[in-house]
């Protein structure tokens, strides 16, 4: 009901993310940081080979497998959702994953081993990107519709024998 919603979140969060990584490879690549709040946030460059905190450098390819793999179950789970906050929270869920994967196919070093480009820069926390904001926002989404009881997919409505008697 709501997968065409999940879908064109899914889209704008990878349009977006692919745009800004094309301005920080033209604009930051082996340039100075930008600073747009003193060195509370500023624009950098780095590509990173790894997943969060640069963990799992030598092992890309298992981040592309990974990434393949929630990419997946959420299209198939965006059959059944039946609720627009989880349909948002997925598409965004879906978006980051899919944006991340594109880098890590198509950038060098090498197909399926790419560097993902990272260039939000804040203090005490290491660099990212939208789609990397775009998993992290949509987990906590997850986590808060969750703790609120929101389900993602309505449960079907069973008649009892006191609605069949008033139809």
């Amino acid at each position: 009901m709501y997968r065409r919603q999940l879908l064109v979140t899914a889209l704008l969060v990878i349009i977006f993310d692919l745009a800004t990584k094309a301005w920080a490879v033209a604009r930051l690549e082996n340039q100075s940081d930008i600073k747009l709040i003193g060195e509370f946030l500023k624009f950098s460059f780095v590509r990173n080979p790894g997943a969060a905190f640069s963990f799992g450098t030598n092992v890309t390819w298992v981040f592309t497998l990974i990434a393949i793999a929630v990419s997946a179950a959420i299209l198939v789970i965006s059959r059944t959702v039946t609720n627009e906050p989880w349909a948002i929270a997925l598409g965004g869920l879906l978006g980051g994953a899919v944006g991340n994967l594109i880098d890590r196919i198509f950038r060098s070093p090498e197909v399926f081993q790419g560097h993902v480009v990272d260039f939000i820069s804040i203090p005490n926390y290491p660099m990212f990107n939208i789609s990397d904001s775009a998993v992290v926002l949509s987990a906590i989404a997850m986590v808060v519709l969750s703790f609120r009881g929101v389900e993602y997919q309505t449960p079907n409505a069973i008649p009892t024998n006191t609605d069949a008697g008033q139809q």
